[in-house]
């Protein structure tokens, strides 16, 4: 990814107006080898929602025999990332020493801090069989006060993950407090991460937050007079107090919170600082950043 900077809707925009939705985003496909990915944060007209400042949706995607998600050890600096899968598993191995499966419902939260390298593979016994995956991966920015701290690796089950029937709604509050949830998930600003199953005729309110973007992972929904397609993203505006509306099944997810400043990006460094990003592209190249304990052998080169 490019750190060049457009400019996006702000807090205060469109309040004048009755409509809910101040911004759309269509996904970007990229591909990663064996499977593609539907990009939806950073985007030219939004580059970041509260403090989230990346959001993919891979899947749903089956893999034959010897085939799967193999990501080669890479680096991280100044934020976290929160892995959330719908379906199938996930390996992760961090230069702190972390071997943790991820299944679905659960959170892995690694926070990169000054810096931390990872991967994300399958087990063995999982790639030797045909098999199937979707998920989300997301990155937090960290505050400024909190961008070099130590890193960090954390796993939460997801019988540790609050969920209930929110108005006959099926919700989840991964992270951040929402509908009267608290989820246990460490946090450096306010945060939010919902999901929720909306079947057709269904209606939910939307949680409060400074900034509030709505995902369709499967179907469509309403939300004031606009409707929201699959695998679109609606950059809400708070204020309008609108529930969504299911004309159909829907599978949703919401992020939010409050702004945390602006972020560069490049490749899979994030910082509010040009040369701090600068000198960790060159730490990578010149291997100053640890090694991955029992992932040694390979890793993802500095693109050009």
């Amino acid at each position: 990814m490019s750190s060049d900077r457009d400019s996006a809707p702000g807090r205060g925009q469109n309040r004048s107006g009755t409509a809910a939705v101040i911004a759309r985003i269509e996904p970007r496909e990229t591909d990663l080898g064996d499977f593609s990915v539907r990009r939806l944060l950073p985007h030219r007209r939004q580059r970041q929602v509260g403090p989230w400042v990346f959001f993919d949706h891979f899947g749903p995607v089956d893999f034959d025999p010897g085939r799967g998600i193999d990501v080669r050890p890479h680096p991280h600096i100044n934020l976290a990332t929160v892995t959330y899968l719908f379906d199938g598993e996930i390996l992760h191995r961090d230069s702190l020493g972390s071997e943790q499966t991820i299944s679905p419902g659960a959170i892995n939260l690694m926070i990169a801090g000054k810096g931390i390298v990872h991967s994300e593979r399958e087990r063995p016994a999982v790639r030797a069989t045909r098999h199937s995956a979707h998920g989300l991966q997301l990155w937090l920015g960290l505050p400024e006060a909190s961008e070099e701290i130590d890193p960090e690796f954390l796993h939460y089950p997801a019988d540790a993950i609050p969920a209930k029937a929110v108005d006959g709604v099926p919700v989840t509050v991964m992270i951040g407090s929402a509908y009267g949830l608290q989820s246990p998930v460490r946090t450096f600003a306010d945060t939010l991460f919902v999901e929720a199953h909306l079947t057709a005729g269904q209606r939910l309110d939307l949680p409060e937050a400074d900034e509030l973007a709505l995902y369709v992972v499967a179907g469509r929904v309403g939300v004031g007079d606009d409707e929201v397609a699959a695998h679109s993203m609606a950059v809400l505006d708070p204020g309008a107090r609108t529930p969504i509306r299911a004309g159909v099944d829907a599978h949703i997810v919401l992020i939010g919170g409050e702004p945390i400043g602006e972020r560069f990006i490049d490749w899979n460094f994030v910082s509010s600082r040009r040369d701090r990003i600068e000198r960790a592209k060159q730490d990578w190249r010149d291997g100053r950043f640890p090694t991955v304990p029992g992932d040694r052998d390979e890793f993802i080169p500095l693109p050009d």
